[in-house]
């Protein structure tokens, strides 16, 4: 079983940053992508930005140039650095692993944030 915590969500002011980190523990026997996905209310869950093994990133066009994602393999954790927050962002944010491109994802529970004066 794998276990995804999360944390560094909260409530911050438009242009300012926030950290997320999701650690992924239990029986981790590969990492082909981690990331994040969010959903605010009444609205689908989308990407946000993904890594994979290999670095290679891709990001939603609406936090290019604001968020950067980032792993640590020998931590099995990823991170968002999430910089000039609008109000926009404002949604949950959930981790995202998948282990190989054969085998379904494993999500956390969620962390809000929120963005507002």
């Amino acid at each position: 079983q794998v276990q995804l915590v999360e944390s560094g969500g909260g409530l911050v002011q438009p242009g300012g940053s926030l950290r997320l980190s999701c650690a992924a523990s239990g029986t981790i026997f590969s990492i082909y992508v981690m990331g994040w996905y969010r959903q605010a209310p009444g609205k689908q869950r989308e990407l946000v930005a993904v890594i994979t093994s290999g670095g290679s990133t891709n990001y939603a066009d609406s936090v290019k140039g604001r968020f950067t994602i980032s792993r640590d393999n020998t931590k099995n954790t990823v991170y968002l650095q999430m910089n000039s927050l609008k109000p926009e962002d404002t949604a949950v944010y959930y981790c995202y692993y998948r282990p190989t491109t054969l085998t379904p994802p494993y999500w956390g529970q969620g962390t809000q944030v929120t963005v507002s004066s």
